[in-house]
């Protein structure tokens, strides 16, 4: 069980400091391009399609189970395997996604951004933040939790298996879905975006932590 806090706290500073510190500031500065244009408000209207939304939704619960049970699955084959790296991968997603989760609820607790509306002919709210502490609660707003955990996990992976392509082309997908069909249904698009530069940090930034683990266990 130790593993699943392997250099934890350096990883953590990783997420904020260097280079990465400005794909935060890039996560803001985006954000307020695509409000400031419109876009967020014109996909939000494009997208209240009932197809669109029942696709959405099914992106939401997918988001729900896939970090429960892709963990175990990875433990579970790298164990029957004595897959070292295996087992490793189910540490670092695990990691990945509870970071992915923290931060991103760290986010919403201090930007407070209002949901989208869920009544006809609403008016323009994706402008609409209440900044301060706790405004907005910590579970709906910005940056998309579901997002941010899909780009962690799937990332953190991608890095530990480089060299499969297709391994990792599906887990690209997977984040991808989750975060277009949350951006659909529960979020506005610039949450997805900010979620997917957020969770793409953290999770490389945990795949190489543990890339380097398995390294120095070989």
């Amino acid at each position: 069980m130790n593993e699943l806090f392997y250099t934890l706290g350096k990883n953590i500073g990783r997420i904020f400091m260097g280079r990465n510190f400005f794909w935060h500031l890039a996560m803001i500065v985006l954000t307020a391009i695509i409000i400031l244009s419109g876009f967020d408000w014109l996909y939000y209207e494009a997208t209240r399609n009932s197809v669109l939304q029942i696709i959405g939704f099914g992106a939401a619960g997918l988001g729900f189970l896939v970090p429960v049970f892709l963990p175990i699955i990875l433990y579970t084959v790298g164990t029957a395997r004595k897959n070292l790296r295996l087992k490793y991968a189910a540490y670092a997603s695990i990691q990945a996604g509870i970071l992915g989760l923290a931060i991103s609820s760290l986010y919403k607790v201090f930007t407070g951004r209002v949901g989208l509306p869920h009544i006809a002919n609403a008016i323009d709210t994706s402008h609409v933040f209440q900044f301060g502490i706790y405004r907005g609660g910590a579970f709906q707003g910005w940056p998309s939790s579901h997002t941010a955990v899909a780009f962690a996990m799937s990332f953190a992976l991608i890095t530990l298996f480089l060299e499969k392509k297709i391994f990792r082309s599906i887990l690209f997908v997977y984040a991808l879905y989750i975060g277009i069909g949350v951006s659909m249904t529960i979020h506005w698009f610039s949450d997805f975006v900010a979620g997917a530069i957020l969770g793409t940090v953290i999770g490389i930034v945990v795949g190489k932590s543990f890339l380097q683990k398995v390294h120095n266990a070989i």
